[in-house]
This record gives structure tokens, sequence and C-alpha cells, in this order.
């Protein structure tokens, strides 16, 4: 009876927890967007498990387009999940599918910038933010979490006080916990004059080219060793 009693309780759990992602689901109008980014995402895992311990990059396009993480981060076992166009939105819906499952060591997080540009709220984007945060936590507690700052693309200058203050924000969320970092990229991409460097970018003004990309690694992968080995604090 005892055992009935379990089997059943655990149906209605898995049930109701069905019914809560179908509802999700429903109520969420960008899921149709990255379908297809998600689906080889899977059949990618499918393919070949990845191996634990891992450092997860996640993200919008500045992450998808990175290809070189394996050379430019030699012993480390990276995935990329970034996905071109993304917010931060987008990615705490995709978390239990493209994040959690892996129980990374460390995530690189890159996302706000598409969001601030499509007219959301610092607010609500560092609300997204702390959600994608506390996702993370409940699943691994022990994972650590950069925060790579948004960056100063010359094609979304006018949204550079946004930009810059969301950055501030998250910054001081990230020391509160020692799990947390927030990594500047955004010091390093200007020139003398304080303007985006020319030449880090690719022809769209928007997307980071090598030279871009031999910046992001040269300022992350102190972070990114300390980071894997245990706490920032």
């Amino acid at each position: 009876m005892v055992k009935l009693l379990k089997k059943t309780l655990l149906l209605l759990i898995v049930l109701l927890n069905l019914q809560i992602f179908a509802f999700a689901q429903s109520n969420y109008e960008r899921a149709n967007l990255w379908e297809k980014e998600i689906a080889a995402f899977a059949a990618a895992d499918k393919k070949e498990s990845p191996s634990k311990g891992k450092v997860l990059f996640v993200g919008s396009s500045s992450i998808r387009g990175w290809r070189t993480l394996k050379e430019d981060f030699p012993g480390f076992y990276t995935i990329n999940r970034g996905f071109g166009g993304s917010h931060l939105e987008d990615v705490n819906f995709y978390a239990p599918q493209i994040v959690t499952p892996y129980k990374p060591q460390l995530i690189v997080l890159y996302a706000g910038e598409n969001d601030i540009v499509a007219g959301k709220s610092v607010e609500v984007v560092y609300d997204d933010y702390k959600k994608f945060v506390s996702i993370v936590r409940k699943k691994s507690p022990k994972t650590r979490l950069i925060f790579v700052s948004l960056k100063p693309s010359p094609s979304r200058w006018e949204f550079a006080p946004k930009f810059k203050e969301l950055n501030a924000l998250i910054k001081t969320h990230t020391e509160t916990d020692k799990h947390l970092l927030f990594v500047d990229v955004w010091s390093p991409m200007l020139d003398a004059d304080g303007e985006p460097k020319k030449n880090i970018f690719q022809a769209d003004n928007l997307h980071l080219n090598d030279e871009g990309y031999k910046i992001w690694r040269k300022t992350l992968l102190p972070f990114i060793k300390t980071g894997f080995k245990g706490n920032f604090r």
C-alpha cells in the first residue's frame, strides 16, 4: 500500500511538472525563434555527451561566434551554448536544456546587450540576470559564474549609457557572492579617446573579429583559471 502511494505521488509530481512546463512554453512568445538551435544542441549532446568539470560558455552571438574556445583555453573542457540574437530571458527559459544538465564547474555568460537594444529597461534585464543566477544555484550551488560585461559596440554606441548602467548593477551584485564575478571587457576595448577600437569588430561594427576575441581571451583567462579551481574570493 505504501509503495503504491509513493508511485502515485511520484506520478502526480511528474504530471504537474509537465503541465507547468507546457504552460510556461505556451506563454513564452519567443520559443519558436530558437527551436533549431536548441534542437542542434540536443543532437550534439546525444552524439557526444559532454564530460563533467567543464567550462560552459552561454549567451548571445558574441558567445556563439567564439569559434576558437578550444584553442584559446587549452587545458579546459569548454562547451559553447551561445545562440545569436538571444536575450537573457531566452537563456533563462532554455537553461534546463542547455545549462543545468551539464553541471558545469564554471559558467561564462554574455547576454543583455540585445535586450537593451530591443527596448527593455535596465532594471528588467538586471532582474533576468538575477533569475539566471537563481536557476543555476538551485541545480548547481557550487558552480561559479562569470558575467562578461556588455561590450562597447560601435553600431550600438547610442546605448552606451544604459550598457554601463547595467554593467555597474551586475558588478555590484557579484561582489555579494564569492561564486560570482564580473569581468570588465569594456575598458580594454576602448581606444585612447574613449571610443571603441575600430580594428576589433567585423564589418557590421557589432560582432567581434579575431582581434576582438584576443582581447576577451586575455582578459578572461586569469579569471577562468581562478574560477575553475575555486571561488573568486
